[in-house]
């Protein structure tokens, strides 16, 4: 490895391509070439000196930063394709001059705040459990949601993939048949809010995610979004800096 090389995912997210975990996707799908040979993961490639390609397009390092905040629609997916041909999340916000990608993934039928951008290095920090970066649900869920269920949720729960960490939890509005509940959480397990609320005894009828990060969703229509303000890409690149993940691989 030369002194100024990278690994090939580290470039592509650096470059606003993707996230690292998704880039390293594109380069096992075949659609990245180094110098016009078909990458490979775990390869190294020279800023300035290789040319890298997505899809046959030049990938460089020059496009400007943009961060943005959607409020998902249901019945959307969280990829920037789809081989079943339903609506992703990037066609909502058609029209941008720079290619973005979402931070994490929200379910198809979930709603809500949704970070979408183009600095891969951010994003890989925002999804890094090490920051405990918060997400603030809405869940309407069946049952009357008890204390108990409450001091589970808040304790942690064990899954089949493991306890999860302590959650933030409040009962909004309780009935006998159906309740709605606060819950606060920073893993990023799959479907995490749907199963701890299943393993209490209260499955999920909605979902909505209300707040990324700091950043509500509130004053936004489903499928509608808007640019970060400065001060709110400033509080996230500190967020991003508390905690200190081990260095990635160069």
């Amino acid at each position: 490895m030369t002194e100024n090389a990278v690994r090939l995912q580290k470039f592509l997210a650096e470059c606003g391509v993707a996230s690292r975990r998704a880039s390293e996707e594109l380069i096992a799908e075949g659609r990245v070439a180094v110098n016009g040979v078909t990458a490979r993961i775990g390869q190294t490639v020279t800023p300035g000196a290789d040319r890298v390609t997505l899809d046959g397009r030049a990938v460089g390092e020059t496009e400007e930063k943009v961060y943005l905040l959607l409020n998902k629609p249901r019945n959307c997916v969280t990829t920037a394709r789809d081989t079943h041909g339903r609506r992703t999340v990037l066609e909502c916000v058609r029209g941008l001059n720079s290619r973005v990608f979402p931070v994490g993934r929200l379910d198809f039928d979930v709603e809500g705040a949704l970070l979408l951008t183009n600095d891969g290095e951010l994003a890989f920090r925002l999804m890094h459990p090490r920051f405990e970066v918060e997400k603030v649900y809405l869940a309407w869920v069946l049952g009357a949601v008890t204390p108990e269920a409450v001091r589970r949720l808040e304790s942690g729960v064990r899954l089949e993939d493991g306890m999860t960490s302590p959650a933030k939890a409040a009962v909004l509005n309780g009935g006998p048949k159906t309740s709605l509940i606060r819950l606060t959480i920073h893993e990023g397990r799959k479907h995490e809010v749907k199963r701890m609320c299943a393993a209490v005894g209260h499955p999920v009828h909605a979902l909505r995610r209300v707040e990324f990060a700091g950043l509500p969703v509130e004053g936004l229509r489903p499928g509608e979004w808007r640019c970060l303000t400065a001060d709110e890409v400033a509080r996230l690149r500190a967020l991003a800096e508390e905690g200190s993940p081990p260095p990635p691989t160069p």
